[in-house]
């Protein structure tokens, strides 16, 4: 099948903007998303390409944002095998974990190893506010503790947690296409204490955890703390990413109003991972 390619130009060029646009693309039929250095190319099959849809997307587009696009119809291709050879590379936290597709076997001597068939360039762990909360995981100790992963993406921090011995998860995504993704991922490294729902923070009903990890954005997170903070355990932690440095404060404030203590926080390229105790 003939795909088509489409060059988006996003100004500002944010990993904000890009997550979101390559989240409302798979709705309208996209199927995988490689960063460019003006903001993303996007892939369809050229069946299912509408300029009409795009049209109506980025008409709609609710994030402050110039976007602009071209495209072009490419070649028949093994797309999975494409973008796994050339775009998503091993990659190695603390010299514990390593993350790769199915697509590659490295070698070497780590205590977790994750199979991340992705399909597209987000929730690998080569963004910094995933990469963050992974490093805050392999620093915690989560034997036996119930976890929550809200916004999941691939369901890689909910794999990491299992390996490291948390048990039981519930990992949740509002889109579909991540949840499929979710699914499968944890088919991949034979998990088998992972719940993966579709939904909203207005899922989660009496359950109760000993950690959330929510790796969203700034706007989401300040409406959800209130809902995190009622199923998080007494002692509990809540380790929060997808903002910037300069955001601390409002979260913070936000935290504190909701009976949370403010611990600590660790920062790559001005993107942080919060962490709170109640």
């Amino acid at each position: 099948m003939k795909y088509v390619e489409v060059n988006l130009i996003c100004n500002p060029d944010s990993e904000i903007i890009t997550d979101v646009l390559a989240a409302q693309l798979s709705d309208i039929g996209f199927e995988s998303f490689v960063k460019s250095n003006t903001g993303l190319l996007a892939y369809v099959p050229e069946p299912t390409f509408s300029t009409e849809k795009i049209d109506t997307l980025l008409q709609n587009f609710f994030l402050d944002a110039e976007i602009g696009y071209s495209f072009k119809t490419i070649e028949d291709r093994n797309w999975n095998e494409e973008w796994e050879k050339h775009y998503f590379q091993p990659i190695v936290f603390e010299n514990k974990c390593i993350i790769h597709s199915s697509f590659h076997r490295p070698g070497g001597d780590y205590n977790y190893r994750i199979l991340i068939d992705p399909k597209m360039a987000f929730g690998t762990g080569h963004h910094q506010t995933t990469g963050l909360i992974l490093k805050e995981i392999l620093s915690m100790d989560l034997q036996n503790k119930s976890v929550l992963d809200m916004g999941c993406g691939t369901a890689i921090l909910a794999i990491l947690a299992s390996m490291c011995g948390a048990d039981p998860i519930i990992a949740i995504d509002i889109d579909e296409w991540a949840y499929q993704n979710a699914l499968e991922n944890v088919h991949l490294n034979r998990i088998n204490n992972i719940s993966v729902l579709c939904g909203d923070s207005g899922l989660l009903g009496n359950d109760m955890f000993d950690v959330i990890f929510a790796n969203i954005n700034r706007n989401i997170l300040l409406q959800d703390i209130p809902a995190y903070t009622k199923v998080l355990n007494p002692g509990g932690k809540l380790v929060m990413s997808g903002f910037y440095r300069e955001d601390i404060p409002v979260i913070h404030e936000k935290c504190v109003q909701y009976g949370l203590t403010y611990r600590d926080f660790s920062e790559m390229e001005n993107w942080v991972a919060v962490v709170c105790e109640k």
